[in-house]
């Protein structure tokens, strides 16, 4: 950053002057590009705005007129102050017709009292420019260094903007082009704070250019795209105008964050990783305050204080790819905005095997959640032929959690089943939910190995399936000649087998309690497999 009139001041070759600032002493911020020598007064044409003049004095002119039209004329050049040295020309102080037209144009003058060698300002000067140039250079090949890395490495959203925070050391944020936040750093204060009242006070921020400083909010924004296709804003809060630095901080963010989405065109939207990372942080019980999480969620247009909560899952029925989880979760979104359901829709566990959309649904206090549900279920199986399960409605952030497990535990047990609802909850689930719920019990693993255990150890040893022709024989309610047709065996042949399984576990399948009890131990075996067989 180049050095202010008030640094030069501070040079010893400066000081060994004896400077006194006679006139702009509200300007010693203005920044010196460079120091001059001129001792004639027609200098201004050959200037070109940021230096600091020096002169003795000796060829200034007596007339009042004349010093007023040489100050007009370094001020509308932009100089950055004039230095006049006394013994040659003024003895003890400068013309008052001078020092009038300095206040009137805001022209720092310092008068040196005692007289210094210019040479030896002029190479401290530019030896200090020159130093914090290189400072700059630096600075700025580190910063090309963290974001080319986080670009390689694949950085997430919310990384990329907490790199920015911990490197401005000041909140940031990063917007959609409906002035939603996407995601936000506070820097250690309060995002509460941070958030509130965003998209309007957002709105009010219209920079005339691509990057630009709003005085009035303290706000250093840049737009975020590529290829023509603008698609946010990145925004630091600071104090005051920004340094060099700070643009090329966020202007260096912003293309990372362009060319990630660039990049990765299979992977999920912004927005989707947005609310995938409030839901997870939710769940993982990642903020300290709730509110801290209400404030996000609405920046994002989503409110969560006073209102009802849902937590739902969206599953593929068979393991799927991340690029299908991702597409799963944005035909989510766009059935719960057709649906005018406020929620946030995400991945969760993003990568993982265990992949799948997250919503947390806001419903007002008087909306039907099983409405809601069958709107936004109609429209996604529309689109994809998923399972969608349902929790339990919770009053407060705080119970988010307890709603996704009981979403979760549905889903898991509506995947091996082969109903076709629209969608899942617990009671739906009967005694196969009920089961699914205790099936890290070891009572219901012993009564599993209990009813089935031969029947399973015969089939190991002999490459067997008598456990799928006796479920055959279950599900279709006993009725052999059915259970034959769907096994594709002939009726001689699928008798024989029964008779076999009779057999092998010891009991009669002529008898009710025992069909019933062996019924119950299969749907407890589902649990059990990842798979049903």
């Amino acid at each position: 950053m180049l050095p202010t009139l008030a640094d030069v001041l501070g040079l010893d070759a400066v000081r060994r002057g004896q400077p006194h600032v006679v006139a702009g002493g509200d300007r010693l911020g203005n920044r010196v590009r460079w120091v001059h020598v001129a001792e004639v007064t027609d200098i201004a044409h050959l200037l070109h705005g940021g230096e600091l003049v020096l002169t003795t004095g000796i060829a200034l002119p007596d007339e009042p007129a004349r010093l007023r039209a040489y100050i007009a004329e370094l001020a509308e050049v932009g100089v950055s102050g004039l230095m006049v040295e006394l013994g040659r020309r003024y003895a003890s102080s400068l013309p008052p017709a001078l020092l009038a037209a300095a206040e009137e144009h805001g022209l720092p003058v310092v008068m040196l009292a005692h007289e210094p060698a210019f040479v030896d300002i002029t190479e401290s000067v530019h030896a200090r420019i020159v130093q914090d140039q290189f400072a700059e250079l630096r600075a700025s090949e580190r910063l090309h260094e963290i974001f080319t890395r986080l670009s390689v490495e694949g950085a997430s959203t919310d990384e990329v903007v907490r790199q920015v925070a911990a490197l401005g050391g000041r909140p940031v944020v990063l917007e959609n082009l409906s002035h939603q936040v996407l995601a936000a750093d506070a820097d250690g204060r309060d995002p509460a704070e941070l958030l509130s009242a965003w998209e309007t006070r957002s709105r009010a921020v219209r920079p005339g250019r691509r990057t630009g400083y709003d005085e009035a909010s303290g706000w250093l924004v840049t737009t975020v795209g590529a290829r023509g296709e603008d698609w946010g804003r990145l925004i630091i809060t600071l104090d005051a105008p920004p340094t060099p630095r700070e643009t090329v901080l966020i202007e260096r963010a912003a293309t990372t964050l362009a060319l990630g989405r660039l990049l990765d065109r299979h992977a999920e939207s912004v927005e989707r990783q947005a609310h995938g990372t409030i839901i997870a942080r939710i769940l993982e019980h990642a903020y300290s305050d709730p509110q801290e999480a209400a404030a996000r969620a609405r920046a994002l247009g989503v409110p969560l204080s006073g209102r009802r909560l849902l937590g739902v899952v969206v599953r593929p029925r068979t393991p799927a790819q991340p690029a299908e989880i991702s597409e799963l979760a944005e035909t989510t979104a766009a059935a719960c905005k057709e649906a005018r359901l406020s929620a946030l829709v995400g991945v969760l566990d993003e990568g993982g095997p265990g992949s799948r959309v997250g919503v947390l649904a806001s419903l007002p206090a008087r909306a039907d959640a099983e409405t809601a549900l069958g709107a936004v279920a109609t429209r996604v199986h529309a689109q994809s032929p998923a399972v969608m399960a349902a929790g339990s409605v919770v009053d407060s952030i705080r119970d988010v959690r307890r709603s996704f497990l009981e979403a979760e535990q549905v889903a898991d047990v509506a995947c091996r089943s082969s109903g076709d609802r629209p969608y899942y909850r617990l009671p739906d689930l009967r005694l196969r939910g009920l089961l699914h719920l205790l099936r890290d019990d070891a009572r219901i693993q012993t009564f599993v190995e209990r009813e089935l255990g031969p029947l399973l150890q015969y089939d190991a040893d002999r490459g067997a399936d008598l456990t799928g022709v006796l479920r055959l024989y279950l599900d279709t309610g006993r009725n052999k000649a059915v259970a034959a047709q769907r096994a594709h065996l002939s009726r001689p042949a699928f008798y024989e087998r029964l008779r076999r399984i009779e057999r092998v576990l010891g009991t009669s399948l002529h008898d009710v309690d025992s069909c019933l009890s062996l019924h119950v131990a299969l749907l407890a075996l589902d649990s059990l497999r990842q798979e049903r067989p």
